[in-house]
């Protein structure tokens, strides 16, 4: 078995497809809304840029906080992604159509946030093979290999919404961005656990049989829902609460726009 090209598929999988989808919904949600995607090229080279300064500083990070620096700062950039997509959320219920400059601005940030730890993590696993030059070939097809299925999933995802009827591309985008951002929490909650800010607890179910988080299944799961099989009650807890305020902003929105003088109404 070719271990070097496996796992450089696998890791390179699981990286670029939390990105890759995101930015294939945020794509969608811009085209929805009438909003050019000006915004992506910036934001890709800048993500880039991020993530090769977050690796190089990797070992720095990971001192702070008396050595969970890195669990917190990555928590801290999911948590940041969620607070962007509940800002994205709120203009397309409120502007379906029509989105506000503020959409290109959020979106970018977000995306930028992404790639930064996604593609640090990338950087950092390839960087371990510096001293097997034997390995590099297999390394390298492995990262294509698992780069290219990545981004096809996240063009495929785009083109899935942007074929959907107008009636239901906004919503079925909204939830999407809701079940993402829902995941981004599933993820800081299990760094933050693994940095003890958070309890750790028993799992409340092992679903590893039914679906391993190494299958490609799985692995889509991750990256849209922060899928763990072995979830504990804080991340489940969170994550439902994630959900639910992504969902309440979307109703909110939806409501200004069917009542954009609700407030004078009571005067």
């Amino acid at each position: 078995m070719n271990t070097p090209l496996i796992e450089a598929v696998l890791v390179v999988l699981r990286e670029v497809l939390e990105f890759a989808l995101l930015v294939g919904i945020l794509l969608a949600a811009g085209a929805q809304a009438g909003a050019r995607g000006r915004w992506l090229p910036a934001a890709l080279l800048a993500g880039l840029a991020g993530a090769w300064g977050y690796m190089r500083s990797m070992g720095a990070i990971s001192a702070w906080f008396d050595g969970v620096g890195y669990e917190l700062v990555n928590a801290g950039l999911q948590i940041l992604v969620y607070g962007l997509l509940l800002g994205v959320i709120g203009l397309l219920a409120r502007y379906p159509g029509r989105a506000p400059g503020a959409f290109g601005w959020l979106a970018a940030v977000a995306i930028v946030s992404a790639i930064t730890r996604e593609g640090s993590e990338i950087l950092l696993y390839l960087s371990a093979f510096e001293g097997r030059p034997q390995a590099v070939p297999d390394l390298l097809l492995g990262a294509v290999l698992g780069g290219g299925v990545g981004f096809s999933a996240g063009a495929l995802l785009y083109y899935l919404l942007r074929g959907l009827p107008q009636r239901w591309a906004g919503w079925v985008t909204i939830l999407l961005l809701a079940l993402v951002g829902a995941g981004m929490w599933s993820q800081a909650s299990a760094l933050l656990i693994q940095a003890d800010w958070l309890p750790a607890h028993a799992p409340l179910w092992d679903s590893s049989a039914v679906l391993p988080e190494n299958s490609l299944p799985g692995q889509v799961l991750y990256a849209l829902l922060g899928y763990e099989a072995t979830p504990g009650p804080w991340q489940v807890a969170l994550t439902a609460f994630a959900l639910g305020a992504a969902l309440l902003t979307a109703t909110a929105g939806t409501w200004l726009r069917v009542h954009p003088h609700g407030d004078r109404d009571h005067d």
